[in-house]
């Protein structure tokens, strides 16, 4: 009966399971670059999008479906946070699209609660959008100095004494 949801629900798993990698992909890359709050930021957003494997995997199995846990696509290996940022605004973007088709799709087969589910999503997706964007345009403004000031200040972090010592 939901056979259409369940498709679309492992649809997202996929993608997130990709975001998932690629952004831990781009966190390693700027923490080892000494791109503080960059490498912070793809962490943090990789969490959420685990979150999102979870949601979508719980729906799955409520309209016993198999969750199908194989990632949509490989791993893009950028190491310019620039680049970073472009792919990351960029799949925040496609995935808040298919999620709003998808929830428009899952209204039309009367599945509500799935309906609810991809919206929630499109409303994750599209922060995350704001936060690369706002990212894209700090270093827009201001160049390789921003990248360098993230850098100088995990430095100064990284030669301080942890807390007790000294």
């Amino acid at each position: 009966m939901h056979e259409k949801s369940i498709e679309l629900l492992n649809k997202a798993v996929g993608d997130e399971i990709s975001a998932v990698h690629q952004y831990m992909y781009f966190h390693f890359h700027c923490e080892d670059q000494g791109y503080e709050l960059l490498s912070s930021l793809f962490m943090r957003t990789a969490i959420e999008e685990m979150g999102h494997i979870e949601r979508c995997a719980e729906r799955v199995l409520f309209l016993e479906g198999d969750v199908e846990m194989v990632a949509a696509m490989p791993v893009k290996k950028i190491h310019d946070p620039k680049e970073m940022l472009a792919l990351a605004r960029q799949m925040e973007l496609d995935s808040a699209r298919d999620y709003n088709a998808w929830a428009n799709e899952c209204s039309a087969n009367a599945d509500s609660g799935t309906k609810k589910v991809f919206e929630g999503l499109v409303d994750d997706e599209e922060r995350h959008y704001d936060q690369y964007d706002l990212e894209m345009e700090k270093v827009k403004t201001f160049g390789g100095q921003y990248l360098a000031l993230q850098s100088i200040e995990g430095a100064k972090k990284a030669g301080a004494p942890a807390a007790g010592e000294g």
